[in-house]
């Protein structure tokens, strides 16, 4: 997985903002359940960079989630924001690095705890944290989170031996979280002869180059002759996307 972001984290440079920028990988998940993963590797675009694994009430940048996460400089961290629009809070564990396990759980009551393991089958809590009670709907979302830590790069992490316990979802899905995507560019079809401007007529739909379905397109040829062009007379055609 390939994520960018200013982090996972409670507080941005101003008020009421918050660091919640990440790619996320995930799974719907219904009542108590459990997700395993071995971060084998994840770039060091940030001694902070984040890669492990999540369980968050909903996709919004504000959430409520649990997160056990591995970093490239300060060791594996069990992070959480309790309450929706709240501070996070992180309890980490120096000397640590990829390749390194994660487990998550959700109690039936509600708890979530972190462990990790350099093996996979020798499982601790991480130093110093305990479980926390996080109330969130029966339906949460369960999976891979990374965040590079600084919006202007994109770390990989990479992930094997990935399992979850509980009534879990078949499907996939993926998406950024708390990142703005590029807007779509409107499409374009220019027509001109070589004596005069072309003449350009944009599809209806200013997103039209987001539909991924075969869609025909008709251009009535008298829009292209009320712009100038004389339509027995023309030398180049041309479809793009922008101006």
């Amino acid at each position: 997985m390939t994520g960018s972001g200013a982090d996972i984290w409670d507080n941005g440079p101003g008020a009421g903002e918050y660091h919640n920028e990440f790619h996320f990988a995930y799974k719907m998940l219904t009542g108590a359940g459990s997700i395993v993963a071995k971060v084998e590797s994840a770039e060091n675009t940030n001694a902070w960079a984040k890669a492990g694994v999540m369980i968050r009430e909903t996709l919004d940048g504000g959430s409520k989630h649990a997160f056990a996460a591995v970093t490239p400089a300060n060791g594996v961290a069990s992070q959480a924001r309790p309450d929706t629009g709240a501070a996070s809070f992180n309890t980490a564990q120096g000397g640590i690095t990829a390749p390194h396990w994660v487990k998550l759980e959700r109690g039936i009551s509600g708890s979530f705890t972190v462990f990790h393991s350099a093996n996979g089958s020798s499982w601790e809590p991480v130093t110093g944290a305990t479980s926390q009670n996080i109330p969130m709907g029966s339906n949460v979302y369960i999976g891979l989170a990374v965040t590079s830590h600084d919006a202007d790069l994109t770390c990989q992490a990479v992930f094997s031996n990935v399992t979850t316990i509980g009534t879990v979802g078949a499907q996939w899905t993926n998406q950024d979280v708390g990142i703005n995507s590029n807007a779509a560019e409107p499409l374009y079809m220019a027509i001109a002869n070589s004596a005069g401007a072309p003449a350009v007529v944009y599809h209806d739909d200013p997103a039209a180059s987001n539909i991924d379905t075969w869609t025909e397109w008709i251009i009535p040829l008298q829009t292209l002759a009320d712009k100038g062009i004389v339509l027995t007379n023309v030398d180049r055609i041309a479809f793009g996307l922008g101006t």
